[in-house]
């Protein structure tokens, strides 16, 4: 090793640095003697930029504010997309002479688009970046439900559902990533949780516009709107929205954007012209994509029983996301009264998400394992709820019910994506979220076969897949810690 003069930020060391120069990795590192000395800029051969580092020191700033932004937009016309066939359903048993039975396959449709969206858009977001990801799946997505608008029949429909959910199924996997990556260590769960913890009041905004302006404008409404907003999302992202600061680290071809990204974060900080970009906390990174790697590194049953976990949230979810406004209307509830015990579901979701993102950051899987056992008792109310004919008594258990299980969705997709390293990030979510997505299909035509039972028995058995999902999360929480605890590295980039 050798030791030499360094300039930081154009002035040589000052006696308070120890500054070493080592010949086979040419890199530099200076150890501080004393802590309360100026910071500057590494001007090296070869330095090194430790961006995980840069983050931290920087803390939370402009950038990722303005990240925050981009994300709320996003996911709000995702979650928007996602539960607004829930509120055209009513409109369409009745205008084209349908069964509530007939719409099983109608609300499976979109997420049937999301199992093969979510992996597709997550190798996209590994492989050309999260930006391009979530600019085409807003495109993809918005032109389809568009369309959905002038559907003149169940066949239509179906299609364009499936098509629209391709795209919609693009976007939680790297708004997670691209969020996560770009914020402080101490912050990388709790922003992402805030990212997608407005999926429900995307979801709650069609409840509003059903109650609202669809008896004067007629259910197309509903799909214009969800078609509309995100193709002005899609194109404003081109020039506005920015990409993964540690997704840009791990391509040297993304250099020029990425000194531009570090400019955005830190106006003051000087890139050297030779300097290497390094993720400093995770040592383990893949070229390329295979599946195989998803069970590397302790995760060979983390993985599997992380997608069944997706699965069971997402089964019950969208069975509440899907039934809850035809059921509450055969219950003889007023159609208004219906569209908000939806929108009161997907409200009390955001609550629960943002309310309790700190709580989520320390505990992980524990937290959503509690979660998920309180959601047993009280979604199994909804139905004796609906029957009291108090509205205030319904909306307040649907609230309830969205706070925990709504909370319990935003906390997998966050604590199951933290669990792989930056070049897989988007591909892991996007399998946890596509492979889960099997229980969101099967959730609503599982309601359909059930439609015929007692309101208050149905809504009991759709609080099964909660029992079961609190179970296997504390597996899964057990086993994450072990694997933690033996990998200590690990936890460093988590």
């Amino acid at each position: 090793m050798l030791q030499r003069n360094v300039h930081i930020a154009g002035d040589v060391v000052p006696n308070d640095r120890t500054v070493t120069f080592h010949r086979q990795s040419r890199e530099v590192s200076i150890e501080y003697k004393n802590k309360t000395a100026r910071r500057g800029k590494l001007m090296a051969e070869q330095a090194v930029v430790p961006v995980s580092h840069f983050l931290d020191e920087r803390g939370l700033g402009p950038f990722q504010i303005k990240l925050l932004v981009w994300s709320f937009f996003l996911v709000l016309i995702d979650g928007y997309d996602i539960g607004a066939i829930a509120f055209a359903a009513p409109y369409l048993v009745r205008d084209w002479h349908l069964t509530p039975h007939a719409l099983g396959p109608v609300f499976s449709a979109s997420l049937v688009g999301i199992l093969f969206g979510s992996a597709l858009f997550g190798w996209i977001g590994d492989r050309y970046g999260r930006k391009a990801a979530l600019i085409w799946s807003n495109l993809l997505f918005g032109i389809f439900t568009f369309w959905a608008a002038y559907a003149t029949d169940l066949q239509q429909m179906f299609w364009l559902r499936l098509l629209a959910g391709v795209g919609i199924g693009g976007v939680i996997p790297n708004v997670v990533a691209i969020n996560a990556e770009s914020a402080p260590r101490k912050l990388r769960a709790t922003l992402a949780l805030i990212a997608v913890g407005c999926v429900p009041i995307g979801g709650a905004i069609p409840g509003v516009i059903s109650a609202v302006f669809v008896p004067q404008h007629g259910w197309p409404i509903l799909f214009q709107v969800g078609g509309i907003v995100p193709i002005a999302i899609g194109l404003a992202g081109f020039f506005g929205l920015p990409e993964s600061i540690k997704f840009m680290t791990l391509r040297e071809r993304d250099r020029g954007a990425m000194e531009r990204l570090i400019k955005d974060i830190r106006p003051d900080f000087v890139v050297p012209p030779n300097a290497r970009f390094e993720l400093e906390d995770e040592k383990q990174q893949f070229s390329g994509f295979n599946p195989a790697y998803l069970f590397q590194q302790g995760l060979a049953i983390i993985t599997p029983l992380m997608w069944l976990v997706f699965a069971l949230n997402l089964m019950g979810f969208f069975f509440l996301l899907s039934w809850t406004p035809t059921l509450m209307t055969a219950a003889k509830l007023p159609p208004a009264t219906a569209a908000l015990a939806g929108a009161a579901l997907q409200v009390g979701g955001t609550v629960g998400s943002l309310a309790l993102c700190g709580w989520l950051q320390r505990h992980r899987f524990l937290a959503i394992s509690i979660m998920f056992a309180l959601a047993v008792p009280v979604v199994g109310s909804i139905g004796f709820a609906g029957l009291t004919s108090q509205p205030v008594v319904l909306l307040t258990t649907t609230f309830f019910a969205g706070f925990l299980v709504l909370g319990v969705q935003s906390g997998i997709n966050v604590a199951g994506a933290m669990i792989y390293p930056t070049s897989l990030r988007s591909n892991g979510s996007g399998w946890q979220l596509g492979l889960g997505r099997i229980g969101s299909i099967v959730g609503p035509l599982v309601g359909a076969q059930l439609a015929g039972m007692p309101i208050q028995n149905l809504y009991m058995w759709s609080a099964v897949p909660f029992a079961l999902g609190a179970v296997i999360c504390f597996i899964v929480h057990r086993l994450n810690t072990a694997r933690l605890d033996a990998n200590p590295e690990l936890r460093e980039a988590q």
